[in-house]
């Protein structure tokens, strides 16, 4: 009688989410989480998940870890609240951490809002503050965020954008170099090149170079399938935009803080950003971001033209600062890219022959798994299934591309051993068809 009553608990808190949660609000499983540890999720019933989702790559240092936990709740005695009313110490601490860790040492000047999208409405209006142009450039298959602004920067797929026209304007997007779905696959200086003319017939018939403020592009793309920007499109990126006097704004929203193998995506290249936004990672699993700029720039920004009444929370400042150690202390950009690199192989060995895999792809803990039709086409039932099945064997995991066709691998970045090779077998078997 006792267990019935647990296993009914789960049932009944769904029951309760049907009739009052805002149905708009998707989750990709039904399950009612109860508590979480290290690379795992508890249900309600007290079965155990095995977490490679991670709140969206955002508990990459595993769930509840004690040093974020401990930090947090030290600070909940201390300070719990600010706004903009007086200094504290913990912002300060942060954004000081953070231009230490930034790729560049002229990231120097950080703003801490809530969320991703936050972070993008910031960047643009500094943007196009400091060069008083109103044009954007954003990149097909991008993915900004959900709010009214970051919606109309958002191309990763329709469903984000329909039925909220009209969206604002001045926005306007050129080519990502999608190697994968590009008639140049194989040859990546072709598909990089391609791009590069995409861009510069949109100077020649949209919007003069002269009129832009910003471009905006992740270096790997999260939504839009995890692809990644082909080596060399990123450095012609930053010599066009110097030659113009663009700011290339870099968005390091879900592949930053260790998740490729680098604290940062935007370190593979080697290319300088004018402004770089961090978020989902930062904070160990509580609500924080940031962008940072050059102090140049900022400088040219009044106080008061931009604010937030609960950016830079004490306690989501100290969960940060928590957060930053650990990945640092346990060695988790150079874990990322050791597991990263024997997933990546493990897997690639797995699709041989298989034509329904049409590509494994990554860098560090990033990897993505595209699945096609019969015809080699996007495959967004095949994915659907094999996150299905994973779920059955009670692993979560998300899809992701501009038609669901992609599996996205994203575990923390502390995972175990036992349990990395637990999710590879889970996999492989929800794959084999």
């Amino acid at each position: 009688m006792v267990m019935a009553e647990i296993k009914n608990k789960n049932q009944a808190y769904l029951d309760m989410d049907d009739q009052y949660v805002n149905p708009v609000l998707a989750r990709s499983a039904r399950i009612v989480a109860e508590r979480a540890s290290g690379s795992y999720i508890y249900d309600m019933n007290g079965e155990a998940y095995l977490d490679l989702a991670v709140g969206i790559a955002v508990n990459s240092v595993g769930h509840c870890h004690p040093k974020v936990v401990a930090a947090a709740k030290k600070q909940l005695d201390e300070l719990m609240h600010t706004s903009v009313t007086v200094h504290h110490k913990r912002y300060i601490e942060l954004c000081k951490k953070l231009t230490e860790i930034a790729p560049h040492k002229n990231l120097n000047s950080v703003f801490l809002t809530n969320s991703g999208a936050e972070c993008v409405e910031g960047a643009i209006k500094l943007a196009r503050y400091v060069t008083g142009r109103p044009a954007v450039i954003n990149f097909r298959g991008s993915f900004h965020g959900r709010t009214i602004f970051t919606t109309a920067l958002t191309t990763s797929k329709l469903y984000y954008r329909e039925k909220y026209e009209p969206l604002p304007g001045s926005i306007h997007t050129a080519l990502f170099p999608y190697a994968y779905r590009s008639y140049h696959r194989g040859d990546d200086a072709k598909v990089v090149a391609e791009a590069l003319e995409h861009l510069d017939m949109l100077f020649h018939q949209f919007v003069h170079p002269e009129q832009v403020a910003c471009f905006i592009i992740e270096p790997v793309q999260g939504e839009g399938g995890f692809i990644g920007a082909p080596k060399g499109f990123l450095k012609a990126l930053r010599e066009i935009a110097t030659k113009h006097g663009i700011l290339l704004i870099i968005d390091e929203v879900q592949s930053g803080f260790g998740r490729t193998g680098k604290m940062f995506a935007i370190e593979h290249e080697g290319v300088e950003p004018d402004i770089m936004l961090m978020a989902k990672a930062i904070a160990g699993g509580l609500p924080l971001a940031a962008f940072i700029s050059r102090k140049e720039l900022t400088e040219k920004w009044p106080a008061g033209r931009h604010g937030s009444t609960f950016g830079g929370n004490p306690v989501s400042c100290a969960a940060a600062l928590a957060t930053i150690e650990v990945i640092e202390e346990e060695k988790l950009c150079e874990r990322a890219q050791k597991l990263g690199d024997a997933w990546l192989k493990r897997l690639r060995k797995f699709a041989e022959g298989k034509s329904y895999i049409g590509e494994v792809r990554g860098v560090g803990l990033m990897i993505g798994i595209e699945f096609n039709d019969k015809n080699g086409g996007p495959s967004k039932e095949l994915a659907d299934k094999v996150a299905e099945r994973c779920l059955e064997h009670k692993m979560i995991v998300l899809t992701c591309g501009n038609a669901g066709q992609v599996i996205r691998l994203i575990p923390p970045l502390n995972i175990s051993d036992a349990d990395a090779e637990k999710a590879m077998d889970i996999l492989e078997k929800a794959m084999t068809f």
